[in-house]
């Protein structure tokens, strides 16, 4: 398969688990988090509420 296009830059937790994403295309930075066989993702948001951006330039 080609590259992947999401990388893992943050994770914390064994049972109650969270992560953030950068979509490598974008820019876009996801928070995930679970617990037990419940989880959620959302895009991670600026404080005038526009999704953060990581420059892609970090990621090649």
């Amino acid at each position: 398969m080609g590259k992947e296009r999401f990388i893992k830059v943050y994770s914390e937790g064994t049972l109650n688990v969270t992560q953030i994403f950068v979509d490598k295309v974008t820019g876009v930075n996801y928070m995930f988090h679970c617990s037990g066989n419940a989880g959620g993702l959302t895009p991670l948001l600026n404080k005038s509420g526009q999704p953060m951006i990581t420059p892609i330039s970090d990621y090649e």
